[in-house]
């Protein structure tokens, strides 16, 4: 199977999760329709470049709100060892103050339907994706475990894909909210490089 999700429906999935503190047994993407949705994969709680992403995201969770953006965080750990570390202080390595929420994939079914399970450690890649309203897959990026991902760039995408659909124009290389963008035509690319 192709590891490429875009433009496809994403995988559907219920499972239990971590959301403010609580443990919810049925959490499902259908739950997020209507609404961009960033789901990403890390590989484990309690580990060292997870932290400072699970952070990242959070420091930047009103900037999604804004963009009527859910974001949702994945691992293959158990929804007890979630809760343990959102209750351990971020100078202790833990993830206190997280308020998104947290997927539990202890069997692993997610990160596989997502094809970001690294099969011979059984822990997932750094996987994220952003879906659509419809949940369609409009971006995807999957990091190797050691390299942490730009929350940054996550915002860029998603205010390059609400451009899109509101303008209908194409969004070129290092393109930013309030940069001029382009029509996906000859006479586009023209008007564009001319400035």
């Amino acid at each position: 199977m192709s590891g490429l999700l875009m433009g496809r429906k994403a995988p559907e999935f219920s499972a239990s999760a971590v959301v403010k503190g609580k443990i919810v047994e049925k959490f499902s993407l259908k739950d997020s329709l209507g609404k961009y949705v960033v789901l990403f994969f890390y590989p484990l709680d309690f580990t060292f470049v997870c932290p400072t992403e699970l952070h990242a995201f959070q420091e930047k969770l009103a900037e999604f709100e804004k963009r009527n953006a859910a974001l949702i965080a994945c691992s293959i750990d158990s929804c007890y060892s979630h809760c343990a570390w959102l209750n351990t202080p971020k100078a202790k390595g833990g993830i206190e103050g997280i308020e998104y929420p947290l997927i539990s994939d202890i069997n692993k079914t997610i990160a596989r339907d997502f094809q970001v399970l690294e099969e011979e450690s059984g822990v997932a890649y750094r996987g994220l994706f952003v879906l659509d309203k419809q949940g369609i897959v409009r971006n995807q990026l999957i990091n190797d475990l050691p390299i942490g991902r730009s929350v940054e760039e996550t915002l860029r995408v998603l205010d390059a894909l609400i451009f899109h659909e509101k303008n209908g124009e194409v969004c070129p290389a290092n393109w930013h909210a309030g940069q001029k963008a382009m029509k996906a035509n000859s006479e586009g690319l023209e008007q564009y490089f001319k400035g």
